[in-house]
């Protein structure tokens, strides 16, 4: 699901894949067997954060069977008496067409009532939707401001898209050192998309002094939170040498792990970087890589690529 991310809304500085996401923390999920009882008794009688987290189990699935339109019921419930959670959560149904008709004009009225009362996700939702002009008009200044107000009170998808606002110059002036420094807060944050793309602008230096080992740095965060990309670029780094000890085992390994992970771009790299390595060294690294992929935690799942264009790697 989302807000990427739940999908999650993850950004892209070279291609506009900003999605509407779920805010995925809600504790709500964990409720299983007579606590289900519990709360829809609780619903029955007009508690709207009762309907609020039996929604929340409709949509994921647990303790009950996934049934979006029995969620979008309890949300709605819960949204009508003016609950932010409820009304974040059901523009994401009508923006995705889940549960409910697909209604952007619907979804932009919800994710405007919950923003309104200081929802972050559904300001990051609503920016979205003006940047895209989808239920409403584009109107790229409303996109920033929507932007600046979630990534001010600490919405890590919200920073990274207002740093790409600043990367790409759109509706501000380009200022690479203000992108730099959003997505450096969201990878200050743990955020591996935004600890990616701040290993991009060391290695570039762009906004920042190129510096290939806090790239590598970066890039290792993002790796070991389950990033494909970020795995993948930090394998170009060890088979270069730059920024880490040149270890072509190390980048073999790197490069499987992406594999694992999904990346489309991970055989060609292997298949180039076999040529160099004895059948020792590839066994060896094979190994690492199995060891590695059973120990970093598996990422939700998402429906496109999160992360910008490598920009380590020659090769698109």
């Amino acid at each position: 699901m989302s807000i990427p991310c739940l999908s999650l809304l993850w950004v892209s500085l070279f291609a506009n894949t900003s999605k509407a996401q779920v805010d995925n923390s809600d504790a709500a999920a964990t409720l299983v067997g007579s606590e289900v009882s519990y709360l829809h008794d609780q619903a029955a009688r007009g508690d709207a954060m009762a309907n609020y987290k039996l929604g929340r189990l409709y949509m994921t699935g647990t303790g009950v069977s996934l049934n979006y339109a029995e969620a979008a019921k309890f949300l709605h419930a819960a949204a009508v008496q003016g609950l932010p959670e409820a009304e974040s959560v059901l523009g994401y149904l009508y923006e995705s067409g889940k549960g409910v008709p697909q209604d952007y004009r619907g979804a932009f009225d919800y994710y405007a009532l919950a923003a309104k009362q200081g929802d972050l996700t559904a300001a990051n939702n609503l920016a979205v939707l003006y940047e895209q002009g989808r239920g409403v008009r584009k109107d790229i200044r409303k996109t920033v401001d929507w932007y600046g107000r979630a990534a001010e009170g600490g919405h890590v998808v919200a920073q990274c898209n207002l740093g790409t606002l600043y990367f790409r110059g759109k509706g501000v002036a380009q200022n690479y050192a203000q992108a730099a420094a959003w997505f450096g807060k969201a990878a200050d944050a743990g955020y591996a998309p935004g600890q990616q793309i701040l290993a991009w602008m060391y290695f570039k230096g762009k906004g920042v002094p190129q510096d290939y080992a806090k790239a590598a740095h970066w890039l290792q965060m993002a790796a070991h939170g389950s990033n494909p990309r970020a795995q993948m670029d930090l394998g170009y780094l060890y088979e270069q040498g730059k920024g880490v000890p040149l270890d072509y085992v190390t980048a073999y390994m790197w490069y499987k792990t992406a594999e694992s992970g999904g990346d489309g771009h991970a055989r060609e790299r292997l298949q180039s970087l076999s040529r160099l390595m004895t059948e020792q060294q590839i066994r060896q690294a094979n190994a690492a890589a199995t060891g590695l992929t059973s120990s970093i935690p598996k990422g939700e799942a998402i429906e496109e690529s999160q992360s910008i264009r490598s920009a380590f790697n020659p090769e698109p």
